[in-house]
């Protein structure tokens, strides 16, 4: 028995992996996070599935669904939100499976922020303006934010900011990056990524109150801040610039099959 960790998406239904998919289809037990989870996804279940909408639910019955499959052996697919790898809780639910020697397996899903970028239309790099991407929060009820890292802190850098599950603290966030971005910065809030009620609310730090207000958005938004964001005269990267010589094209420098041990 095995319990599969399954990344859903950041909402439309059909930007869950094939994978995912698949291993949903054979699995006897669902469970899923039915507040962020689209109920579409259950249509791959199998007729007979038992499907448990978590919710509601606390660890500690959420452990007791693992527990109660793994003595019947079946398999469980857990859908979460977004990808795995950033703010699942998966973790938590990993340390309890193994206290209980339980397998499980973890399968990657479209992050929100990917969703957000092709809402916006933009490519989150910009050849010499924007090379990084920070993903970060605030504290909240759920968690809080380890001592350094700030929005100031990140913002110091001047990368391009995505801050996840922080439209509540827009002030703050307007008033922390003020200084360090420059009230022309741009701004983009992309709300509910991918899901057939997306938006768009586009402004600069001085203004996107103000815009938020008028479109008030209150959960499942993400905030983009840095000046890659409004630029459309940039330097383009060299990557297909017809002078640049790479492995794919005539011209690259022959590699001997006996590397030099000087160089290794």
């Amino acid at each position: 028995m095995t319990v599969h960790f399954i990344g859903a998406g950041p909402g439309a239904a059909d930007l869950i992996t094939v994978r995912g998919r698949d291993i949903l289809a054979r699995s006897p037990v669902c469970l899923y996070a039915g507040s962020i989870v689209p109920r579409e996804l259950l249509d791959y279940c199998p007729k007979d599935a038992r499907i448990v909408d978590t919710a509601s639910m606390s660890l500690d019955e959420i452990e007791g669904e693992y527990v109660a499959a793994h003595t019947q052996g079946k398999d469980v697919a857990r859908l979460h939100s977004g990808d795995l790898s950033v703010w699942s809780a998966v973790a938590e639910q990993i340390r309890r499976l193994e206290k209980h020697g339980i397998d499980y397996t973890m399968t990657p899903g479209v992050p929100s922020f990917a969703a957000a970028a092709a809402a916006l239309k933009r490519e989150l790099t910009i050849p010499e303006v924007a090379q990084s991407l920070v993903l970060t929060r605030v504290s909240g009820r759920a968690s809080k934010m380890p001592e350094g890292e700030t929005l100031a802190a990140f913002g110091a850098t001047g990368a391009t900011l995505a801050i996840h599950l922080a439209i509540h603290a827009i002030d703050r966030v307007v008033d922390e990056l003020t200084p360090l971005y420059g009230a022309d910065c741009p701004v983009a809030i992309v709300v509910r990524a991918s899901w057939p009620d997306e938006r768009v609310i586009r402004g600069t730090l001085a203004d996107i109150r103000k815009r938020l207000a008028a479109e008030p958005a209150e959960r499942t938004a993400l905030i983009f801040v840095g000046r890659g964001l409004g630029l459309t005269d940039f330097v383009e990267s060299q990557l297909y610039n017809a002078d640049y010589v790479r492995r794919f094209r005539p011209g690259w420098p022959h590699i001997d099959s006996q590397p030099d041990k000087d160089s290794e």
